[in-house]
């Protein structure tokens, strides 16, 4: 069986097209995943903003409600954090008995969480103490961003 030429220029042109529409494929796939990157680092931003701006109307208010909605903010970031691909830093302790423990910052957070929901209750810590556990918490969040 003889092939011809006209077959062998039909399979080149072919495979040129293809090879193009792949790069192309390729190149519009890199460009979507920045684009959503840079919409969930935007989305990050604005809830670190609220977060901010919660953690402030907090510390003069001193209210259950005040504070039940900071935690929900809180919440939330760490979820879409998460969710989105941003990885659980992990670290290194030790306890109190001398053993090593690993602690990843989402525990971190709920710990100063806790101790905010303990100074908002007492209502007997300062509000420099109270910014301290906010800001704390804030570097946190920061941190499991970045």
């Amino acid at each position: 069986m003889k092939i011809s030429q006209d077959m062998r220029v039909q399979m080149e042109t072919q495979y040129k097209q293809d090879a193009r529409t792949g790069a192309k494929a390729r190149s519009f796939e890199s460009l979507v995943r920045t684009e959503t990157g840079q919409l969930q680092k935007e989305q990050l931003n604005r809830l670190l903003a609220g977060i901010s701006a919660q953690g402030e109307r907090l510390a003069r208010n001193r209210s259950f409600r005040e504070l039940a909605k900071y935690k929900k903010m809180i919440r939330e970031f760490v979820k879409e954090s998460v969710q989105y691909g941003m990885n659980l830093k992990h670290s290194h302790s030790w306890s109190r008995s001398g053993q090593n423990r690993k602690l990843t910052i989402v525990e971190e957070v709920d710990e100063k969480l806790a101790e905010l929901t303990e100074a908002v209750m007492t209502r007997e810590d300062s509000k420099m103490d109270l910014l301290g556990l906010i800001g704390e918490i804030k570097g946190l969040l920061i941190n499991l961003y970045t």
